[in-house]
């Protein structure tokens, strides 16, 4: 290790297996030179990300024929036409299965590039480089990728594990200040689910956490994925467990699709979601009051959203609820909590009871 806030993790997923490495001051790729040595690249970034952090990779990415596809900006872009460009660009670009894929960016990026290493040839091989909080958390680990389509969110995608995950903590320093806390809506996630003592840390360190603190952001990034990875090895294509990870996200990826994803970025929504899940939860009876209200004070001191838009009716999120992918025979699937650190998933949850939990939260 360089430095006390240089980290590696190891994924096991068998022969899809792969490193995340964290690293404070550059993109660590010299540590995975034989993934993309003498291979063309495409790097997928957008405009802006690539003006920032592009040169640096590809310099990183020494001897490589390398080409960028520059997409733009944000969640309304995460569609068929980037997808298509992307598609477009490795064609010009003559790339066969043994060449490589690079996102650069967010959790857009991480999700489209990954589809489109899993859709062209019917898979190669791409690499992960995340710049925002949300994708070094989360996003780029695990092998979701995918796109929205005008229905909902994630609706059409595949699971194509990336072969590495690069990052380098310093991009978060160029993040604008909602961006980050998004990331936070993400992390507070860990500790509904089954990480009741990582909701205590983030309140001790919200202070250092605001400020950038090198070491906690380290720490930060290393615990979620370590809670991540923890969870996909168990499940990686959502049969089960992994499926614990969506807390907060039924609620949310109808938030983000009411407001035509410009609303609310996906952290935040979630972070709402999450409030949503423990109304929801206390109002079935499994959880006493505090629940909401210790993650409502967490998410708020964080500058993230724990109340609805007025603009956003309770029966507009529930008929957007009704086409969420963990919807089974009819019947809504979330993922509940009997209090910090004890999710659980409920099938059968009636569309009353979703209502009164969403009026709850205006």
């Amino acid at each position: 290790m360089k430095n006390q806030t240089s980290k590696q993790l190891e994924i096991n997923l068998g022969q899809r297996s792969y490193p995340i490495l964290i690293n404070p001051d550059g993109f660590d790729l010299a540590a995975i030179e034989p993934l993309w040595s003498g291979k063309k690249v495409l790097l997928v970034s957008n405009d802006v990300v690539a003006p920032l952090y592009a040169e640096a990779v590809i310099d990183a990415l020494e001897g490589c024929d390398v080409k960028c596809c520059v997409l733009p900006d944000g969640e309304v872009h995460k569609n068929s036409t980037s997808w298509l460009a992307i598609l477009d660009a490795m064609a010009a670009h003559g790339m066969t299965r043994t060449d490589l894929l690079v996102s650069l960016g967010g959790g857009v990026i991480c999700d489209m590039t990954g589809f489109a290493a899993a859709s062209w040839m019917r898979g190669i091989d791409f690499i992960q480089i995340p710049t925002t909080l949300l994708s070094q958390i989360d996003a780029s680990v695990g092998g979701k990728t995918g796109i929205n389509h005008a229905q909902g969110k994630n609706l059409i995608g595949a699971f194509h594990q990336p072969r590495a995950v690069i990052i380098n903590t310093a991009t978060l320093n160029t993040l604008p200040a909602r961006e980050f806390a998004a990331g936070i809506g993400e992390a507070v996630k860990y500790g509904g689910i089954n990480q009741a003592q990582f909701i205590d840390w983030l309140s001790t360190k919200q202070q250092a956490i605001l400020e950038h603190s090198a070491v906690v952001l380290s720490e930060l990034i290393a615990q979620c994925c370590a809670f991540k990875v923890q969870v996909v090895e168990q499940d990686e294509k959502e049969q089960g467990v992994r499926a614990l990870l969506n807390l907060g996200h039924t609620f949310g990826h109808a938030l983000e699709t009411a407001t035509n994803y410009q609303g609310y970025l996906h952290g935040e929504a979630v972070a709402l979601g999450m409030v949503m899940a423990a109304e929801l939860s206390y109002q079935l009876g499994y959880c006493d009051k505090q629940l909401r209200k210790t993650l409502e004070n967490l998410l708020q001191g964080f500058g993230l959203p724990i109340k609805l838009d007025k603009e956003i009716t309770a029966d507009q999120l529930v008929r957007l609820m009704r086409l969420d992918k963990k919807v089974q025979s009819g019947k809504h699937r979330l993922i509940l909590m009997k209090g910090l650190g004890q999710a659980f998933i409920e099938t059968g949850v009636e569309e009353s009871d979703l209502l009164n939990a969403i009026k709850a939260c205006t």
